[in-house]
C-alpha cells in the first residue's frame, strides 16, 4: 500500500488532518485500532472555541454543528454561594459552542467516506519505521489478521497519549513536561433537561463540580474526587447528593454513563522527528477545566496540513521545520490557562487556611475585574489560530 500521508488514529486529530489534506490534493490513509462504531459513539470534550466553530464551517464541516450545537456567551464561576458571569460575548465579541466530540467525529468519518477516503479500522500491531527516510512505513495487521505494510512520504501521529507514535521517536531527542495533579474528575452524562443555559463552574469547600450540557435532553456534571477513589464507591445517590451541595439547581435523571478520570498536565518536545510528526494528545495532554484538549488537536492539525502542503506539493520545507515551535507555543498558553482554571478552581488537598484564602481572592478578583475577567474570556474562547502568541 502506498500514500502520500499515513495516520495513525482516527480521533479529531486524525481525521481533521485526512480531510484538511484532501481539501489540499493530498492523499492519505487512516489507521485506527478501535472499532468505527466504538470510534462514533465514544464521549469526550464538548466545547468548542470560535476559532474551532470557524474553522469547521469553513472547510465545510459546520452544517450539523450550527443546526444542533448549543451556542453559549459566557460562563457562570460560582464560589461564595453565588453566580457570578463572565459574559465572553461582551468582553471580548466571541462565544463557544457545545457540541460533543463524538458529534465532530462522526461529520469527520461521514465526510472522509463520501470523499472516498481510506479508514481502516480495527487495525493492530502498528509500528512506524524508517521516519528519517523520505519513505516512511507504518506495518499494521488489518482487521482480518493479515499482514500490512503502507509505504508513505510521511506519518502523522494523532493516536493519543497511549498510542505508538509518540513512543517512535527516539526517546533520546525528546522532553517530557508531565504533572500530575492530587485529584480526579468523576462525571456523569444524565438523561436529564438542562436547567441552565450555560457552564457552571464551582468552587465549593467539599471540592469542584462542573454543571454543562451536550444537547436540551443531556446533561454532564463533573465531581472533584480523589484519584484513588472506584467507581462502585459512588451510587447513583450519592453522586446527586454531592451534586446537589456543590452546585446551585440542577434536576435529576437516569444515568447513562459514569466514570473517573485522572487529571495531568503532559508536553512532549519536539513534536517532530524527520518524516514523523505528533499532533493532538499524542503529543500533550490538558486538563480538562480550560476545555481546551480537543481545540488544541484542531490548533495542531491546522498549522500541520498547511505544513505538508508546502512541503509535498511544493518541496518547500520551511513549515515543516518550524511545525514543532509554533505549535508548542499555542500548547504552553494553553496549558498554562488549564492549570490556572484548575488551581483556582479546585480545593488543594493539604491547603491551609490562608491557601483557600488566596484562593478565594483570586476568584473574586476575576469575577469583579474587567480586566481579569477579559483575560479569562480570551483565553477561553480560543486565541486566533494566526496569532503568535
Amino acid at each position: 500500500m502506498r500514500t502520500q500521508v499515513g495516520i495513525i488514529g482516527a480521533g479529531p486529530a486524525g481525521l481533521l488532518l485526512s480531510h484538511l489534506l484532501h481539501l489540499r490534493g493530498i492523499d492519505s490513509v487512516v489507521l485506527e485500532e478501535r472499532e468505527e462504531q466504538y470510534v462514533r459513539r465514544r464521549v469526550r470534550a464538548g466545547v468548542l472555541e470560535s476559532t474551532t466553530a470557524d474553522l469547521l464551517r469553513e472547510v465545510g464541516l459546520g452544517a450539523r454543528m450550527d443546526r444542533e450545537g448549543l451556542v453559549h456567551k459566557g460562563i457562570s464561576l460560582h464560589f461564595d454561594g453565588e453566580d457570578h458571569y463572565v459574559d465572553f460575548e461582551r468582553l471580548v465579541g466571541r462565544t463557544i459552542t457545545v457540541y460533543g466530540q463524538q458529534e465532530v467525529v462522526k461529520d469527520l468519518i461521514d465526510a472522509r467516506r463520501r470523499a472516498h477516503g481510506q479508514l481502516l479500522f480495527e487495525v493492530r500491531d502498528t509500528a512506524v519505521h524508517e521516519t528519517g527516510s523520505d519513505r516512511p512505513r507504518i506495518t499494521f495487521t488489518d482487521a482480518e489478521g493479515r499482514p500490512q505494510e503502507l509505504v508513505c512520504e510521511v506519518v502523522a501521529g494523532c493516536d493519543g497519549f497511549h498510542g505508538v507514535s509518540r513512543k517512535s521517536l527516539p526517546q533520546n531527542e525528546l522532553t517530557v513536561y508531565d504533572h500530575t495533579y492530587p485529584f480526579a474528575w468523576l462525571g456523569i452524562l444524565a438523561k436529564a433537561a438542562p436547567v441552565r443555559d450555560e457552564l457552571v463552574y464551582a468552587n465549593h469547600e467539599r471540592g469542584f463540580a462542573l454543571y454543562s450540557m451536550r444537547s436540551p435532553e443531556i446533561t454532564r456534571l463533573y465531581l472533584q474526587v480523589d484519584p484513588e477513589e472506584r467507581i462502585e464507591q459512588w451510587p447513583d445517590e450519592r453522586i446527586w447528593s454531592e451534586l446537589h451541595t456543590r452546585l446551585p439547581a440542577l434536576a435529576e435523571g437516569p444515568v447513562l454513563e459514569k466514570g473517573i478520570t485522572a487529571m495531568r498536565s503532559f508536553v512532549a518536545s519536539p513534536l517532530r522527528h524527520g518524516r514523523l510528526f505528533l499532533a493532538g494528545d499524542a503529543a500533550h495532554i490538558v486538563p480538562p477545566t480550560g476545555a481546551k484538549g480537543m481545540n488544541l488537536a484542531v490548533a495542531d492539525v491546522w498549522l500541520l496540513a498547511s505544513a505538508l502542503s508546502e512541503l509535498l506539493l511544493h518541496n518547500n520545507s520551511a513549515l515543516v521545520e518550524s511545525y514543532s515551535d509554533t505549535a508548542l507555543r499555542r500548547v504552553w498558553r494553553a496549558e498554562h490557562f488549564s492549570w490556572t482554571m484548575t488551581s483556582m478552581l479546585h480545593r488543594q488537598p493539604g491547603a491551609t487556611p490562608f491557601e483557600r484564602q488566596l484562593q478565594l481572592a483570586q476568584l473574586r478578583y476575576t469575577a469583579s475585574s474587567t480586566a481579569a475577567a477579559t483575560s479569562l474570556a480570551e483565553n477561553y474562547v480560543g486565541m486566533p489560530l494566526t496569532s503568535p502568541l
